[in-house]
């Protein structure tokens, strides 16, 4: 075993290095090979002691055939000038040959092969989850010929603009937007929601996506190795070569724990025969014991494997964690700062409520204020519109429109002069009344806008109000769940935090179940209220939009995009990035952070007692070599299966 372990995508562990490449038999073979003339060996051994040179031939072709897994690389780290796992068990294995010892050194060689072929085998079932991502998308594409046929094309040929036919149950190739037909897409292998999504022309669609009963005419936006599918699979292997904390712990403690254990086990074997006349064979056989013993598989297979089973259960529910540090920051997660436009709320303004006074009715009130707000292009304006075409209510655009700057806006309508405009206007023009006063302010008191629709003074009318609407960025519909989640998830605190006056943010925290709500900050006083949430919390989460937060999103402890399944920027700027508008992913994502994190601190804990506990037995001679390679074969294995529980964690968003 070595300082280093490759995890199948081109990151390096410490820990067991397979010397299998040195040889072209399969490692398979050699593994049975090994353990099948060891078992001869014992068995010859066992019954026919008078033929016992048999036995021991036996026990050197197991030797030999396990040995050409880890005599090579232990050959290689000599050549190296470094002290390794392979020349730890080298040496163990030579030395048990030298004292008599045979078939102790052929266990020892066999079970440390076999452990090493499970190991691969377990480890590889992490990879070929992340490697399934490849999958998704097929390799070919019917694109439409200018004839209206269709031509099978390699994706790596499509180019941008070509249209392509996407039929029904067939998986999309790559990113592009709808231009005729109609479907529902199943997203699941990119956000990992479970609901298809209904597409019309116009609408976006990604590779590796499925296509519901609908045949889709797609135009291609990004070449295929520019798709969001190809962008996560890069994310996710540049993320598992980025080590956790607790894995930079371990590499460092590997490489000062190898060579101290071979110092250990030399003085082991010399200081007893040398200072107190005790036997060579005996404390040579101790300290082979404890090389053995001390190979701390176990201890540095812990954290990887841990953490890419953890990123790979988030990334098949739509999750992008850029590495094992900011899983393992997740799961420490304390505190959470949520911005409030796009994260908690819709992220465009919509009609509440509707106010009808002085005998009108709600679609007259709304008649009004749409004809008006027709001409404009204010996010108010054009929510008012967009309620009245929802509810079908029918109105003309109004004459002599007229804008007023900070007010409102005004026009004329069937002859009469109308207005829609803010509390100060209605003062302005005379139109204020007690009755109004008061649902002006029951309507402020819940954080909403208003635009109030009135009669202007002019020949002999007389001003009055025709009504109120009330407008707001109105909440997620996941949001209350996804608040009530984050807080049994653990976290102290949530804050959210607004460019939007106090008194809205205080009354849309309140709806949504929020600890506390800040208004009225730029983004660099964002900036300053997640430092101090830092200082006070120390492991703090920042949800924004992955742009306009990107300094705040900075100073947290993990930066989290939302839906960056539509924005490159937002996956390059958060430390996590939900491809799917769904915060109660980032509750999931901390529940199974806090596990992973578990999971690391108990197959840690785990190692370093097996081999304390063995290290004391070697030392005092109840340890025999087979005991020794046993505990810790067992041990890496358990601590491979447990890690690769995570991977059938199970999601129901």
């Amino acid at each position: 075993m070595s300082e280093e372990h490759t995890n199948g995508h081109g990151t390096k562990h410490a820990g067991c290095e397979h010397g299998h490449d040195d040889t072209k038999l399969p490692r398979g073979f050699l593994v049975g090979a090994s353990g099948a003339l060891t078992g001869a060996g014992l068995v010859i051994e066992w019954f026919t002691p008078l033929s016992s040179y048999i036995a021991t031939i036996a026990f050197a072709l197991a030797t030999i055939a396990g040995g050409l897994l880890v005599f090579p690389a232990a050959w290689k780290a000599l050549l190296g000038k470094r002290l390794d796992m392979n020349v730890l068990m080298t040496v163990a294995v030579v030395g048990a040959w030298l004292i008599g010892e045979g078939e102790e050194a052929a266990s020892v060689v066999f079970l440390f092969a076999l452990s090493e072929l499970l190991e691969s085998w377990s480890a590889g079932r992490a990879r070929r989850a992340i490697a399934s991502l490849l999958e998704l998308a097929p390799d070919t594409a019917d694109v439409i010929q200018p004839d209206g046929s269709t031509k099978e094309t390699p994706v790596a040929e499509l180019k941008i603009g070509s249209e392509i036919l996407v039929r029904s149950g067939s998986r999309v190739p790559v990113d592009g937007e709808v231009t005729k037909g109609s479907s529902a897409i199943n997203q699941a292998p990119i956000t990992g929601e479970s609901v298809p999504v209904d597409k019309q022309p116009g609408d976006r669609v990604f590779a590796g996506t499925i296509n519901g009963e609908g045949s889709l005419t797609v135009k291609v936006t990004k070449l295929a190795n520019e798709s969001t599918l190809a962008r996560i699979i890069q994310l996710v292997g540049e993320a598992e070569e980025q080590k956790a904390p607790t894995q930079r712990f371990v590499d460092r403690f590997a490489a000062f724990y190898t060579p101290a254990t071979f110092v250990v086990a030399l003085l082991i074997a010399l200081v007893p025969p040398l200072m107190f006349q005790q036997g060579w064979d005996v404390w040579t056989y101790r300290a082979l014991v404890l090389l053995v013993i001390a190979c701390p598989c176990a201890l540095v297979i812990a954290t990887p494997v841990s953490i890419v089973s953890g990123l790979t259960a988030l990334a098949r529910r739509g999750v992008l964690v850029k590495g094992g540090a900011y899983l393992e920051a997740i799961g420490k997660l304390r505190a959470l700062a949520v911005d409030k436009t796009g994260t908690i709320t819709q992220g465009r303004p919509q009609v509440v409520d509707i106010v009808p006074m002085d005998g009108n009715s709600e679609d007259e009130v709304l008649a009004k204020a749409a004809s008006i707000d027709a001409h404009s292009e204010h996010p108010i304006a054009k929510a008012v519109v967009a309620e009245a075409t929802k509810r079908g209510v029918r109105f003309m655009r109004a004459d002599a429109y007229a804008s007023k700057t900070g007010r409102g806006a005004e026009g004329t309508i069937e002859g009469h002069l109308y207005f829609v405009g803010n509390h100060r206007m209605a003062h302005e023009l005379g139109a204020c009344t007690p009755e109004l006063e008061s649902q002006l302010h029951e309507i402020e008191a819940k954080g909403l806008s208003l635009a109030i629709i009135g009669h202007r003074q002019h020949s002999d009318c007389k001003p009055s109000v025709v009504g109120i609407i009330a407008i707001g960025d109105t909440l997620r519909p996941e949001t209350k769940e996804a608040l009530q989640l984050l807080h049994e998830s653990g976290l102290e605190k949530v804050v959210m935090l607004s460019g939007d006056n106090q008194r809205t943010a205080k009354a849309i925290a309140a709806q949504a179940g929020i600890d506390e709500a800040i208004g009225d900050l730029l983004p660099e006083d964002k900036v300053e209220r997640v430092r101090e949430l830092v200082k006070r919390y120390q492991y703090v989460g920042m949800i924004g939009d992955g742009v306009n937060d990107a300094p705040a999103l900075a100073i947290a402890s993990v930066g989290i995009a939302m839906g960056a399944i539509g924005s490159d920027t937002a996956i390059e700027t958060a430390d996590m990035a939900l491809m799917k508008d769904d915060l109660r992913r980032v509750a999931e994502a901390i529940h199974l952070g806090r596990r992973t994190v578990r999971i690391i601190q108990f197959n840690v804990t785990f190692a370093l007692v097996v081999k304390a506990v063995f290290l004391l037995l070697a030392f005092t001679g109840h340890a025999s070599l087979w005991m020794a390679i046993l505990a810790d074969t067992g041990a890496t294995l358990l601590v491979i299966m447990n890690a690769l529980r995570l991977l059938k964690v199970r999601s129901d968003i």
